[in-house]
């Protein structure tokens, strides 16, 4: 019973988090939902999404992954959806936001370095702008100041994941990672990159404190999960297969992260 908690709290701290990470900021074009005169897709047009989206990316594991998948979604529905909803509930929006805010300040050299790596100096320059005026102005990143200096706010994000893709590198097989989500294999050691970038990550080595880290990534994926499961259910309101759904919502998110 001991071990619960802890085992609770590795769950949280997921940086992507369980299915989240596919859902993107639009929901899914007409053929994953059911057609606007209310009548239900037929089994060709099924078959016309299944060819879609297999055509975007390679799924040689599907019964893996869809076997994966079932497990994250009752994790979704049971486990993580009440937590994320009685922490929305208990901790004030603003305290949430700052939070949020603290840890995406942390998190500057995985952008910083991923900038550089592409060859974006400016864009890396506007990071450490950002860095710099968040820390000290806005009280250790708690407080977005750098959003009201026009030329460094709306700077977007990098990862290496968009580094790899920025060399060529192909997304290789589609993955649906426990807990995770949905991934493929560039993604997958653009995920690593990211976690060995991050300074939470360098405590954690140097100091042998690994459970630390814990609560630290709890907190901030605590902040993003009403927004991402809202995203989720978007995508796989009314679809014939959520299984696919989440699939071509994870490569839309992917096309439309690296474009920038």
């Amino acid at each position: 019973m001991k071990a619960f908690p802890l085992l609770l709290a590795t769950l949280l701290a997921c940086p992507a988090l369980l299915l989240t990470s596919c859902a993107g900021t639009r929901k899914p074009a007409a053929p994953a939902a059911a057609v606007g005169d209310g009548k239900s897709l037929a089994s060709s047009d099924a078959d016309d999404l299944d060819e879609y989206a297999a055509s975007e990316i390679s799924d040689p594991i599907e019964p893996v992954n869809r076997a994966t998948f079932w497990v994250n979604h009752q994790l979704y529905r049971f486990v993580l959806k009440p937590i994320s909803k009685t922490y929305e509930f208990v901790i004030p929006q603003p305290v949430r936001k700052g939070i949020f805010n603290a840890f995406d300040n942390i998190d500057f050299p995985v952008r910083l370095v991923n900038n550089t790596l592409q060859g974006n100096f400016h864009r890396a320059g506007q990071e450490t702008g950002k860095f710099a005026v968040n820390t000290v102005l806005g009280v250790g990143g708690i407080l977005r100041v750098s959003d009201k200096f026009p030329a460094l706010a709306n700077v977007p994000p990098a990862s290496t994941s968009q580094t790899f893709q920025k060399w060529g590198i192909g997304h290789g097989p589609y993955i649906v990672l426990p807990l995770i989500g949905p991934s493929s294999a560039r993604d997958t050691v653009g995920l690593a990159g990211d976690y060995v970038l991050n300074p939470v990550t360098w405590v954690a080595y140097f100091y042998g404190i690994l459970a630390w880290t814990i609560p630290v990534s709890a907190a901030e994926t605590l902040y993003v999960m009403p927004d991402k499961f809202r995203q989720y259910d978007a995508a796989t309101k009314n679809s014939l297969d959520r299984y696919l759904a989440i699939r071509r919502s994870y490569v839309q998110y992917r096309k439309e992260a690296n474009s920038k």
